[in-house]
């Protein structure tokens, strides 16, 4: 969180241009709203090394950045193109062994990005308890229940606070209120993540806290960093109550990308051949 009057960026290649080499960025499941869009622009604009969190998982968007050589790491509960199969760039880099994989579980996600989000250092969880995470995470713990008798084991997750955070989302208006619908996780990511970077379809006069029904749905500007309005900023994924997946498209991606080169002309066709301003 930073201030409490966000800046709207004259593009979404500004916007993302405040993500540097090096630096950690959380993005959303793809039902969630993707910011398409605004990878893309991380794409062409070359950044490398990035630490990504998937909430809690991610598909074309987490595969098009580790084609590209946009990531040293991933934190992840999955990457996959689900109908389309297997995400063929994050299976290239994961047998290659030239992607770092921090493996995690969907809730320990959540409960990890709760503590953040309360600014605590870590969230107690037990379905960690039996499982091989356990083995090669040496950064959760496992304690006895200070509140029983001994034998009762609890695990600690460490506390997720992302540098960033980017997602899109269908509505902000002109104070910096971000209405995100259904989508509960996005206002998690906005309060755990030190900065919140968001692609919107539009910008609207009404000031959406103060209506009752876009109210409760909408992330209240001291969580937004900055925004700039993406007209369809999530395809070919879709967005919820906008527009549907470009099926016809994440076939052609999953039939391009199943080899590198393949890959290769894939973001030449539709990243690098955009020009941005």
């Amino acid at each position: 969180m930073t201030s409490s009057v966000p800046a709207f960026a004259a593009s979404v290649a500004e916007l993302v241009a405040r993500v540097g080499d090096g630096d950690e960025l959380a993005v959303a499941k793809a039902e969630c709203g993707a910011a398409m869009e605004g990878t893309r622009c991380l794409v062409a604009a070359g950044r490398r090394n990035l630490r990504l969190l998937t909430v809690p998982t991610s598909s074309l968007q987490a595969d098009l950045l580790i084609g590209a050589g946009c990531l040293r790491e991933i934190e992840t509960s999955g990457v996959s193109l689900g109908e389309f199969g297997q995400a063929p760039a994050f299976g290239r880099a994961v047998r290659a062994g030239s992607l770092k994989v921090k493996d995690y579980s969907c809730p320990g996600i959540y409960a990890a990005l709760q503590a953040g989000e309360k600014g605590i250092p870590f969230m107690p969880l037990r379905g960690f308890l039996g499982s091989d995470i356990l083995t090669h995470r040496d950064d959760i713990r496992v304690i006895d229940n200070p509140f029983a008798d001994a034998g009762d084991p609890i695990v600690l997750l460490p506390a997720l606070r992302p540098r960033f955070t980017l997602f899109h989302a269908p509505l902000a208006d002109r104070f910096g209120n971000v209405w995100i619908g259904r989508q509960k996780p996005l206002m998690l990511l906005a309060h755990a993540a030190h900065e919140a970077l968001v692609t919107v379809e539009e910008v609207v006069d009404t000031h959406l806290l103060n209506d009752p029904l876009y109210g409760p749905a909408t992330i209240p500007s001291l969580y937004v960093t900055a925004i700039a309005v993406a007209p369809r900023g999530a395809w070919p994924l879709a967005l919820s109550g906008r527009y549907d997946q470009d099926t016809e498209h994440l076939a052609r991606y999953a039939k391009l990308a199943a080899t590198a080169e393949g890959f290769a002309a894939y973001l030449a066709e539709y990243v690098l051949a955009d020009t941005r301003v």
